[in-house]
């Protein structure tokens, strides 16, 4: 920690101390003329601070994983700082290109970032992979996905409980699907619509106002849904159904999916205002300047135009949807179903996943790794969903571009 401090202090010491030598030197060449013009330089004095700083920081973040003791720490990075002060110096004087240097170095860690980023998807994806393979080991692959029950017992012996369980998904992502269906059918209308309002009929004031309001309900907690779900939204759709004798569960895909379609509302919202506000003005006034009345513009001009974008928003919701936990584990039970009745109570992937992975078994139990199962097949599932989504919105782009 205490070297740490004494490298930053160090660095930005000789940081100061290099930038005013460097204007100095520059100023002092500029007064020299060679053969009537003034000498040029590639590059800005703050480029060679830049050198120098990134320079600095590589090393020394070196020196402090190494397995150096702390005094050989402090001297040589001491050393190589004090060295790396007038090397930069010297590198001035022979017209280093310094901005090239820099600008490169910033491409090498762009790429670095989006590889590290890459690289951790693929080993995500590897590790689920793996998993998933030692389970099909005890189940087959068949079994698994077009079994109609989803029974996941823990027995004594490994035989035992693939014999005495049941893993077929289809009830799990029938409950998966039924969920986030409801989800969508409350947030894009409700999501789209209030966003053409506040684009294009609310006063600026007023907009100002509600938009900041809708966006909380994106930073409020999944489990603050979860339990608004449980103890507002469930009880007060049952005793609505049982005005007109309908029974209710307790526990339904309509009280956990209207709640989620409410948390999503403001994903919707938010990012189909931002496409419709980057429609170009220009088309707006053209639509209305050949006689269309407002909504004829939105809908022939506007909707059309940031139609790739809105796309791009309910992906976002559906995915989000897909991925919700909290709400589904709290609202809508964990009982699998093979039913699609919405005033049942059904259970989701996600909340399997949560339910097999609590618990004192075996890591490596045909019932835990039926979770990774399920995250396998919930992320191909998802990933089919988006290539289909990228070419729609590749086709609205040709169409409307």
């Amino acid at each position: 920690m205490y070297l740490l401090l004494f490298s930053v202090i160090l660095v930005l010491l000789l940081a100061f101390a290099l930038n005013r030598n460097i204007k100095n030197l520059r100023l002092e060449s500029q007064k020299q003329e060679q053969g009537g013009k003034r000498l040029r330089f590639s590059s800005l004095p703050i480029h060679y601070i830049y050198c120098f700083i990134l320079w600095s920081v590589i090393f020394s973040a070196t020196i402090l994983c190494s397995s150096f003791e702390a005094p050989i720490k402090y001297l040589l990075s001491t050393t190589f700082l004090i060295g790396n002060f007038f090397l930069i110096r010297l590198f001035y004087k022979k017209k280093f290109s310094a901005k090239n240097h820099i600008e490169g170095s910033l491409k090498l860690i762009l790429s670095l970032t989006a590889g590290i980023g890459i690289l951790i998807t693929i080993i995500i994806t590897a590790s689920i992979l793996f998993e998933a393979l030692k389970f099909f080991e005890f189940v087959k692959l068949s079994d698994f996905l077009f079994g109609t029950t989803w029974n996941p017992q823990m027995a004594i012996t490994e035989e035992q409980s693939v014999g005495s369980s049941a893993f077929g998904v289809v009830p799990v992502f029938l409950g998966t699907i039924l969920i986030t269906l409801i989800a969508m059918l409350i947030a894009v209308p409700l999501g789209i619509m209030g966003a053409i309002h506040l684009c294009l009929y609310a006063k600026p004031k007023v907009r100002d106002y509600i938009k900041p309001i809708l966006e909380i309900l994106a930073g409020v907690p999944t489990v603050v849904y979860g339990y608004f779900a449980v103890i507002t939204v469930a009880p007060l759709f049952k005793n609505i159904f049982a005005l007109i004798n309908i029974d209710v569960a307790s526990e339904s895909a309509l009280a956990a999916g209207f709640v989620m379609g409410i948390m999503i509302i403001p994903f919707v919202l938010s990012l189909t205002d931002d496409a419709l506000n980057s429609v170009p003005q220009a088309l707006k006034d053209g639509a209305l300047a050949l006689g269309s009345t407002k909504s004829e513009m939105i809908k022939k001009v506007v909707l059309p135009a940031a139609m790739p974008s809105v796309v791009g928003a309910v992906i976002l919701a559906v995915s989000r949807a897909i991925g919700e936990t909290m709400i589904v584990v709290m609202a809508a039970g964990l009982v699998a179903k093979l039913s699609f009745n919405p005033l049942e109570s059904v259970t989701t992937a996600t909340a399997q996943i949560v339910t097999l992975l609590v618990g004192d078994q075996e890591f490596n139990s045909p019932k835990t790794l039926a979770a990774f199962a399920l995250a396998l097949t919930l992320f191909i599932f998802t990933f089919i969903f988006n290539i289909v989504a990228l070419v729609v919105i590749k086709k609205y782009k040709q169409k409307y571009g």
